[in-house]
């Protein structure tokens, strides 16, 4: 019951994100090194002291990363009021090309013919990074290891249950019980999916020929469930689960991870460092969009990706769109420090220096 009603606040709180100044359902407190250092004048933050309320909707995977920064922001800048809705990748495009919001926000990014739909133009900002983990509930078993293509196999439907052999063979040491595994996924337009299914058919010509890759696919096998939130209620709530969900949510509310094998053939934990080492063999190009399908090195975690603000290149109104840039600068600097806490990966200077001109360049 307890573990249900945590997953349910969480589920609330990252849903429906809108901060005005009010008390907030936060995160637990940051430690004191979130809150040191002098905080940006409001003026100067809040563009040149105005009043702006800014809207933006899109990719639940950033979410409570997004709701911290919003947050923290808005208690040094009263007057700048940003509401967040958690709604998916899918959705924060189409909101985002159809103008009914200020920002939005896509673990994909945009592929061309959609930029081309944006009467405004696009800016494409990746703000953060992250992890895609596969997160169980099995009370009795932690240090699960999973072979490339046995995880492969498990979302195919052709692994069943959690003593088959082939996982039993990669976990030796490990008492595996007979109970059926439930595969949890995505049942709305996700660029976690996305990123996912790309990775997996990277890996494997089985899901490339068969599912394939994309926000939404015809999953094999398994239960859908809405947002990485969702997912992670249903695995809180399903004994013998396993699903994909990015690495904060499952970190915030204690959920086991497996150890993935890379492509180097090592097991890999999630962790910001292994991230940062798969971040580290990838090139951002000059539009700032990459994707990382397999990953070389050692070190480096399998399932890792950028995830993006999608920003008009001009607004009408001249003091929301400095209120903007200056609430993303700061997110590119100062916020980057609630990252880690929350299960992100902080940007590389270069890269933030890169996306800060990207900012810069958005015009009123």
């Amino acid at each position: 019951m307890r573990s249900t009603q945590r997953a349910f606040l969480f589920s609330a709180i990252a849903l429906s994100m809108s901060l005005s100044g009010c008390p907030s359902n936060n995160p637990p407190a940051s430690p004191p090194a979130a809150t040191g250092g002098s905080p940006a004048p409001a003026a100067n933050a809040g563009g040149g002291g105005g009043n702006a309320s800014i809207t933006g909707a899109g990719a639940s995977f950033p979410a409570p990363l997004y709701q911290r920064w919003f947050s923290e922001y808005n208690k040094q800048n009263p007057n700048v009021q940003v509401s967040y809705q958690s709604v998916g990748s899918g959705a924060g495009v189409e909101q985002f090309t159809q103008g009914t919001v200020d920002f939005g926000a896509s673990d994909t990014g945009m592929k061309q013919e959609e930029i081309a739909k944006v009467a405004k133009g696009a800016v494409l900002l990746p703000m953060t990074a992250g992890s895609i983990v596969l997160a169980y509930n099995l009370p009795d078993v932690k240090g699960l290891k999973l072979p490339r293509a046995v995880y492969t196999d498990i979302f195919l439907g052709k692994i069943k249950t959690w003593n088959d052999p082939r996982i039993a063979q990669a976990n030796p040491g490990l008492t595996l019980p007979d109970r059926p595994i439930t595969v949890i996924h995505r049942s709305d337009g996700s660029g976690t999916t996305a990123v996912f299914t790309n990775h997996l058919s990277a890996i494997s010509p089985d899901w490339k020929g068969g599912p394939g890759a994309g926000k939404t696919v015809n999953w094999p096998v398994g239960v859908g469930a809405k947002g990485n939130e969702g997912v992670t209620a249903q695995l809180l709530q399903s004994e013998g689960a396993i699903g994909y969900v990015e690495y904060g949510y499952a970190k915030q509310q204690n959920i086991p991870v497996a150890a993935l094998e890379n492509k180097a053939g090592k097991f890999i934990d999630p962790s910001g460092e292994a991230a940062a080492n798969t971040l580290a063999a990838a090139t951002l190009p000059a539009d700032l969009q990459v994707s990382i399908t397999d990953p070389e090195g050692d070190n480096s975690y399998p399932i890792v990706t950028y995830t993006w603000i999608m920003a008009y290149k001009t607004y009408e109104d001249p003091q929301k769109a400095q209120a903007l840039k200056n609430v993303l600068n700061w997110s590119l600097t100062e916020g980057q420090k609630y990252s880690e806490e929350l299960g992100y990966v902080p940007l590389p200077a270069p890269v933030v220096q890169k996306v800060q001109a990207a900012v810069n360049s958005i015009q009123p």
